[in-house]
């Protein structure tokens, strides 16, 4: 049986557990994957007044709700509620600019999109159109 989801997370946490997220959902964290995170944090507009030292604390809290039974459902209804519908297509670029870093996407990451776009209640369209920008961007001659 599901809990409700009582704790909740401001958009700069649930932005962190996207990323977060996806890295672990093939149960392979890699460094470029860590680094690629490190560097969105403190270049984006999204995390605007977001302290970098509470990164890895803030990766620890999803790192434990994942760990539970239900982890990746609590982690995505904490997502959802934690953004405002302005961010929901940053989430998702972000989830997808995680994924591509090590330039291999498995099959576990591609499923936990499809539950982000489900969850964030994005458009297949919305979710082609920002994948097909990542893929663009590490094309290579």
């Amino acid at each position: 049986m599901n809990k409700p989801v009582t704790k909740t997370i401001n958009h700069h946490q649930a932005l962190i557990y996207v990323m977060m997220t996806m890295i672990a959902v093939d149960a392979k964290i890699g460094n470029a994957e860590l680094a690629r995170i490190g560097r969105l944090v403190q270049t984006l507009p999204a995390f605007s007044g977001f302290d970098p030292e509470r990164l890895t604390h803030v990766a620890q809290e999803c790192g434990e709700i994942l760990q539970e039974e239900t982890g990746l459902q609590t982690a995505l209804a904490l997502i959802k509620a934690g953004l405002p519908a302005v961010l929901r297509e940053t989430a998702y670029a972000l989830a997808v600019e995680v994924a591509i870093a090590d330039r291999n996407i498995a099959r576990e990451e591609i499923r936990f999109l499809a539950m982000l776009r489900d969850a964030l209640d994005l458009t297949k369209l919305q979710t082609a159109a920002l994948e097909h920008a990542a893929i663009a961007r590490y094309q290579s001659a």
